[in-house]
C-alpha cells in the first residue's frame, strides 16, 4: 500500500461533533464531507484508498471508478448500502461495526414499549392541554395503561440485540418468545414458529437485518393476525414492515400501537404513510436515534478507527462478505 493513504469520509455529519475520532496510526490524509449525494460518490472516492460511509450508498459503478480503493469501512452494522459483490470482485475489503449498540438499542426498545403500554405521551400532552384540571378528580382514564409483567414479548432476531432485549424483558417479568424465521419448518427448540409468535405476543419487536428474505416480513396478513391490543416495535430497519399496511392497521384499530425508530426512506418524506399517524396516541416515531447514546457512538467511532488501523497492519477485522 502507498505510504500515504487517502481517507474519504462521505458523511461525517452522521457522527455528532462531540465525538472525536481516534488517531490513525499510519501516514494519511483525510477528506471529510458532512454529506454526500449518490451522484457525488464516484468523483469523491476516485482517488481514495479508504472510504468511510455510514449511510451513503457505494454502488458497483462507484467501485468501478475507484482505482486506488482498498477498504470500505462502514460506520454502522448494516451494509446493505454497499455493493459487496462488486467490492469482492475488485479485492476491496468491506468492514462494519459490531456489538457497539448492545445497551442503547435495547434500552430504546424498552423505552418505546413502556411509553406505549403506559400511554406516557398522550397523558403528558393531555395534561398540558388542561385535561387534568378539567377532570375534577385526582386522575383520569382516557388512555389505556398495561403492565409489562406477565405479558408476552415476541422477539424477531436472536442475535446480540434480540438477546439483550430478552434479558431485560425477563427481568421485568415478561414471557419471552424468540420467533423462528418466516416459513421455517424445522424450528429450533429455543424458538417458536413465526406465525405462533405473531398471534400470541402482546409486544412484537424486530431485531433483524434487512435482506430480501426479511423485506416486508410484517405485512397486512401478519398485522391482521396480531392481537388487537398488541404493539409492534421496530428499531432495526424500516423495510422489515410494510409501512402503508401498518398505517392502515392502526387507523382501523387492528392493533394496539406501534413504536418505530426507522423508516424505509430516511429522512421520512411528507408523503410517507406515517405522516398520517403523527397525532395519534398509539404511535411513536423517533428519528433513527436508538443507536445514538453518547456511549454507543463513541464505541462505534473507536471501533471504526480500530478496524482501519488493523487493516493497514494487514489484520483484517469485521470483514463483510468474505
Amino acid at each position: 500500500m502507498s505510504s500515504i493513504a487517502r481517507i474519504v469520509f462521505l458523511d461525517r455529519a452522521t457522527l455528532p461533533d462531540f465525538i472525536t475520532l481516534k488517531a490513525f496510526e499510519f501516514g494519511h490524509e483525510v477528506v471529510a464531507y458532512d454529506q454526500t449525494a449518490p451522484a457525488e460518490v464516484a468523483d469523491r472516492i476516485r482517488d481514495a484508498t479508504i472510504v468511510i460511509t455510514n449511510k451513503v450508498p457505494v454502488s458497483a459503478r462507484d467501485v468501478a471508478q475507484a482505482g486506488a480503493l482498498k477498504l470500505v469501512a462502514v460506520a454502522a452494522t448494516g451494509t446493505n448500502i454497499i455493493d459487496i459483490k462488486a467490492c469482492r470482485e475488485k479485492g476491496i475489503v468491506v468492514s462494519n461495526i459490531r456489538n457497539y449498540a448492545v445497551n442503547t438499542v435495547p434500552e430504546h426498545t424498552l423505552a418505546l414499549i413502556f411509553a406505549l403500554r403506559r400511554s406516557l405521551v398522550p397523558y403528558h400532552l393531555s395534561v398540558g392541554q388542561g385535561r387534568w384540571a378539567q377532570s375534577g378528580q385526582f386522575c383520569y382514564f382516557d388512555y389505556p395503561v398495561s403492565d409489562l409483567a406477565n405479558s408476552t414479548i415476541g422477539i424477531f432476531g436472536s442475535g446480540t440485540l434480540g438477546t439483550a432485549v430478552a434479558k431485560r424483558a425477563q427481568a421485568l417479568g415478561m414471557n419471552v418468545l424468540f420467533a423462528a424465521r418466516k416459513g421455517e419448518t424445522a424450528v429450533r427448540q429455543t424458538h417458536t414458529p413465526f406465525d405462533e409468535v405473531i398471534e400470541q405476543a402482546d409486544i412484537l419487536t424486530l431485531h433483524l437485518p434487512l435482506t430480501p428474505a426479511t423485506h416486508h416480513m410484517i405485512g397486512a396478513a401478519e398485522l391482521a393476525r396480531m392481537k388487537p391490543t398488541a404493539i409492534l416495535i421496530n428499531t432495526a430497519r424500516g423495510g422489515l414492515v410494510d409501512e402503508a399496511a401498518l398505517a392502515d392497521a392502526l387507523e382501523n384499530k387492528k392493533i394496539g400501537g406501534a413504536g418505530f425508530d426507522v423508516v424505509t426512506q430516511e429522512p421520512m418524506p411528507d408523503t410517507h404513510p406515517f405522516m398520517r399517524l403523527m397525532n395519534r396516541s398509539d404511535f411513536i416515531l423517533t428519528p433513527h436515534v436508538a443507536w445514538a447514546s453518547r456511549q454507543a457512538i463513541q464505541a462505534l467511532s473507536d471501533q471504526l478507527v480500530d478496524n482501519i488501523n488493523a487493516f493497514m497492519r494487514n489484520d483484517i477485522r469485521n470483514q463483510v462478505g468474505s
